[in-house]
């Protein structure tokens, strides 16, 4: 069917019917560009969310704040240890790459869908115009033809009439025999000359007929037809232009279906991974301290007027037995901690049997439980603590290079209002001058007590004076920070120890150097050797990276700080926390 033979006479209809075809090619361009919009803000949004539940890096920072909030914060390496964990993390980065096919998804149909419909409707505007510009012009030709012949038609009518009547008038002159010759003449040739015009006239007109009958026929046979046929075209190719976006917008979204089906497969995967019996299994290898239970309370009998027993699995022994028991759980000889009620929690991890892997693990637990912060950096290695204590000095400093600087600059304006009142009020710079000195006394008492920090460590003053460190089967390890806070706890109410020290169980350690520890000009000696019991990421100065499972030389055994020095060979050697590897120390080494 064609719409120049079937809609000759609809040129309006089709010109509003195009219209509204290009206002819903162009309603379809908004619809793909919103659906594009949505894609990038879900995948932005999926990307957000699996970055959110991302664990985080083994930072420093990271880790003082999980030492804060322990339940709350995860790291790496806490997710590497659990299968299901590791699915999580798997699933996490699928997530990640799901999101990226929705980019996809909004890249195809904005370059395939949007950007080419948009260029193909400017050219579709350009066209359609160019159409109905020819059907008006065609239509004011027609037009033009129609008014020509009306004109003839009018003035061929005007000109039959003046003749009829001037042929009247000639006749009514004739037979008038008042009327003179000349006057009858003249009528007589009025009358001929008014009828050549009208002959004229029809001549015109005929002629003029012909030629809108004619340029009609060619009008709606032909001119008009062939216009609507390119606007039928143009039409028809928009309706399989608009339909083919169509199909290329389900292929956009079915070519990332299988990329999509791996990413949930990996998920089903990891999903499938998950290994309960392995994970309770770490557990156990993660918090367990192969001690014993306690063993049953005996029974004391009041009624008799004896001195009381203490039974074997009692905290605390008399001071005057002279008696030492055996270590809390442990073949060894070693001391118990005393029954004080200051150490309450100290009780509840004896009683839970908390290893020190578990202290270890979470970084100066022991520090938090006696309300000490890490403003000391001790919980990092030496010579990184060091490192960290000379920063601290050295920003200290600078601040107060910078408030004497302030104060240097108060004091001088403060010399010219003096000398010049009319330029300010002298008195208006005492309180900003009060201040900066408080703000310079605070900034040396801070200095002074990082400098002595910082002497401790490097061996220029004595170290902190404590007690001999008394050993217990669950804390032998135990960093010498926590037993120093908790030296006067162990005290009992008149001043003394509740528990007598015997040969058998004290161990003293002397304080050591720091100088001694990091003299590399011969390389230490080897101790012991060592294996990993999980993987670490040394990522701080001073530390070292290894694998688990991997077996390493022990030179430098853990002296109270949570941290064991060993090397791998002779150009590799560092720190890594002592609850990650499991040490075997060489006997005759550790005797010598």
């Amino acid at each position: 069917m064609s719409w120049g033979t079937e809609l000759w006479d609809q040129f309006d209809n089709l010109e509003k019917h195009t219209q509204w075809g290009i206002d819903v090619l162009e309603k379809y361009i908004k619809f793909v560009k919103e659906r594009t919009e949505i894609e990038l803000s879900y995948a932005k949004q999926l990307r957000n969310l699996s970055k959110k539940y991302q664990p985080k890096k083994n930072s420093k920072e990271e880790e003082e704040y999980r030492l804060c909030w322990p339940k709350f914060c995860l790291l790496r390496q806490d997710f590497s240890r659990y299968t299901s964990t590791r699915a999580f993390l798997a699933t996490l980065n699928e997530m990640n790459d799901y999101a990226g096919q929705h980019e996809v998804i909004s890249e195809n149909m904005t370059s395939l869908i949007t950007a080419e419909l948009t260029r193909y409707v400017q050219e579709l505007k350009q066209e359609r115009k160019s159409h109905f510009h020819d059907g008006r012009k065609a239509q004011q030709h027609i037009e033009t033809c129609w008014k020509q012949l009306e004109a003839s038609k009018r003035r061929f009518e005007r000109d039959c009439k003046e003749a009829d009547r001037a042929q009247q008038y000639f006749e009514k002159m004739d037979a008038d025999i008042n009327v003179t010759k000349a006057d009858v003449e003249k009528a007589r040739q009025q009358a001929q000359l008014r009828h050549q015009m009208a002959e004229d006239s029809k001549a015109e007109y005929s002629s003029t007929l012909q030629k809108f009958n004619s340029e009609q026929h060619e009008h709606y046979y032909t001119h008009i037809p062939n216009i609507f046929q390119k606007i039928q075209e143009m039409e028809e190719r928009r309706i399989v232009r608009i339909g083919e976006s169509m199909k290329t917008f389900a292929e956009v979204d079915r070519q990332v279906i299988p990329i999509i089906g791996k990413c949930l497969d990996e998920i089903t995967k990891a999903a499938e991974s998950v290994d309960h019996k392995n994970d309770s299994q770490m557990v156990i290898e993660a918090f367990k301290s192969g001690f014993e239970p306690p063993g049953d309370v005996d029974f004391e009998d009041f009624t008799q007027p004896m001195k009381r027993t203490v039974s074997e699995s009692s905290l605390s022994n008399s001071r005057g037995d002279g008696k030492s028991e055996p270590k809390f759980g442990s073949k060894s000889k070693g001391k118990l901690w005393p029954f004080i009620k200051k150490n309450k929690i100290i009780e509840t991890l004896l009683g839970t049997k908390l290893s020190l892997k578990l202290i270890n693990l979470n970084t100066q637990v022991w520090s938090l439980i006696e309300g000490a912060g890490p403003e000391d950096f001790s919980n990092l290695p030496p010579e990184q603590r060091r490192k960290k204590l000379q920063q601290k000095v050295d920003e200290l400093n600078r601040d107060i290079q910078k408030e004497m600087d302030s104060r240097d600059a108060l004091t001088k304006m403060k010399d010219v209002y003096i000398k010049n009142p009319q330029m300010g009020d002298a008195a208006s710079v005492d309180h900003r001058l009060a201040e900066l000195g408080q703000n310079i006394e605070k900034l040396r008492l801070e200095v002074q007590k990082f400098e002595g920090w910082l002497a401790e460590v490097e061996g220029r003053l004595p170290a902190r004076s404590e007690q001999p460190r008394r050993q217990s089967g669950v804390y032998e390890a135990q960093n010498a920070s926590g037993v120093n806070s908790c030296a006067q706890d162990r005290e009992s109410p008149d001043g003394s120890y509740t528990e007598e020290q015997s040969q058998e169980t004290e161990m003293k350690v002397p304080a050591t150097d720091f100088d001694d520890e990091f003299d590399d000009e011969e390389p230490l000696p080897t101790i012991g050797t060592c294996k990993a019991l999980y993987t670490f990421e040394g990522q701080n100065e001073g530390t070292i990276s290894v694998a688990e499972g991997e077996m390493l030389y022990v030179i430098e055994e853990d002296k109270g700080d949570g941290w064991t020095r060993i090397r791998r060979n002779e150009d590799e050697e560092g720190y890594v926390p002592t609850s990650y590897v499991e040490v075997y120390l060489d006997k005759n080494a550790k005797d010598s």
